[in-house]
Parts: structure tokens; sequence; C-alpha cells
């Protein structure tokens, strides 16, 4: 029993420390003042090595990049179009709206399951997801006739992209994580040298771009041994603790005040996301 209650106490802290990563990625791409196509090149290029290097330390290297499968492919490739959507978000519009728009992608996710591939979703997920779309269209309507519109409009394509990564394996439960991550970072090394300049990166910025990298790899690891140890339900709920903090951080780092609009869809948004997970 004490065994059972430290393993759960470790997945709780596992998940905690994936929350926290996660939700500096604004943090890091706005801390930088390298343009959005070098920071996708550095922190895939540090991030696929480093994933690469740990699914051959952990012995699932064959089953992680030899058996995607096509729904691994498509994981790679949709991914990939998230991340070219994700990181200028960060650029072009505040964290906070990134964060609170992204925040509706299991929602979403819940109702593309339903209408594509069947998954039965819940009174509560349809609410949830209504609702989450009518706190994204506030938090856009916010930004309309303002130079932040495109990263909102970006932000928003991520999250409709993602939620469809999320579709994929819940029809391939059995698509590995690992190989198809990789992937989506190195289908974006080549277009990086065409629509940015990553070489002529500072030094010191290619290494917050390779701290940026590795972090959101083990970010990545951390959720996975978390989920093994912690109840699904519990672990959505400290999954989504992310969607806060990403404001609070850039609050208290690069002093970013959301918008009336942002504060009223994230509300919005917060309250679709917490009641679909108490159902």
């Amino acid at each position: 029993m004490k065994a059972a209650t430290s393993d759960y106490g470790i997945g709780v802290a596992l998940l905690l420390a994936s929350a926290l990563t996660f939700s500096s990625a604004g943090l890091f791409t706005k801390g930088v003042i390298a343009g959005a196509w070098a920071v996708i090149f550095w922190r895939g290029l540090f991030a696929a090595i480093f994933t690469t290097l740990w699914t051959a330390q952990q012995g699932t290297f064959k089953e992680n990049f030899f058996a995607m499968g096509r729904s691994g492919w498509a994981v790679g490739v949709i991914g990939a179009v998230g991340t070219a959507c994700f990181i200028p978000a960060f650029k072009l519009t505040s964290i906070a709206n990134v964060a609170l728009i992204y925040a509706a992608s299991p929602l979403i996710a819940g109702m593309l399951a339903w209408i594509f591939i069947g998954e039965r979703a819940s009174r509560a997920t349809i609410i949830g997801a209504l609702m989450a779309m009518v706190g994204v269209a506030i938090i856009v309507s916010g930004s309309v006739g303002q130079s932040n519109l495109q990263g909102d409009v970006l932000a928003l394509i991520m999250t409709l992209v993602m939620a469809g990564v999320m579709v994929i394996y819940r029809a391939r439960p059995e698509t590995p994580g690992a190989g198809p991550s990789v992937m989506q970072s190195l289908f974006l090394l080549p277009p990086s040298f065409l629509l940015g300049q990553p070489l002529r990166t500072d030094a010191a910025e290619i290494l917050i771009l390779m701290v940026f990298g590795i972090l959101f790899a083990i970010a990545s690891v951390t959720l996975a041994e978390g989920a093994k140890r912690v109840p699904s339900g519990q672990t959505a709920l400290l999954s989504s603790l992310e969607t806060p903090l990403a404001p609070l951080l850039a609050f208290l780092v690069l002093a970013e005040v959301p918008s009336t609009a942002t504060f009223l869809g994230g509300t919005v948004v917060i309250l679709a996301v917490l009641m679909s997970l108490r159902s």
C-alpha cells in the first residue's frame, strides 16, 4: 500500500513537472530575438536528437521508428503542420491567447472523434466542445482589427490540427509516440532554411533553444510516465494546469496582461474543460 502511494505521488510530481514545462513554451519563444522558423529549427533538432537517444536507451527504437505505420506517418505530417503554426502564433499574439485557444483541443478532438470514427461522445463533451468554441470565438473577436489577429488564427489552426492528431491516436492506439514526434521535427528542418535563417542565430540563443527542445522532449516523457501512475481523470486535470500557468508565467516574466476578451473567452474555455473533466 505504501509503495502504491509512493508511486502515485511520483506520478503526480511528473505530471506537474510536465504541465509546468509545457506552459513555458511561450516564454522560450518570445524570450529570444530569433525568428519563429529559427526557433522551430533549433527546438526541433535538439528535441529529435534527445528523443531518439531516449528510445534507443529504452530499447524501443525499432517499435517507434520502424513500426509507425500509416497512422504514425500521418501524425508526423499533421503534427509538423501544427508546430509550424504553434511557434509563429506565440510571436504574433499573446501567450494567453495561444494557451487558452489550445485548451479547447481535447474537447474539439472529442467532437471530431464522434463525427469521423463514431466514438461515443457524452452530452458533457458535446456541450463542453460547443462552449469551448464560443470561448475561442470571444478570444479571437478581441483581436479583430488588431495586429495579433494573425497569431490567433494560427493558434486556432494549430488547435484543430492537434485535435486531429488526438483522433488518430484514438482510432489507432497502437501508433507509437516518439517516432512520429521526431519525424514532425525533422520534416520542418528543410522549410526552416527557406522561411528563416536558423544558422544566423546567436550562439547564446541556440543554447536557450537547445534547453527548450530538450525540456519539451523530457516533458513528453514525464507526461507518459506520470499517466501510467495516476488515474486518467486526474491525469487530464493535472495536465490541464498548463492552461492557467502559461498566462500566469507570461504576466510574471514578460508583463503580458491579457485583454478583456481573453479573460472572458478564456474563462468560458476553462469552465468547459473542467465540466468535461468532471463528467
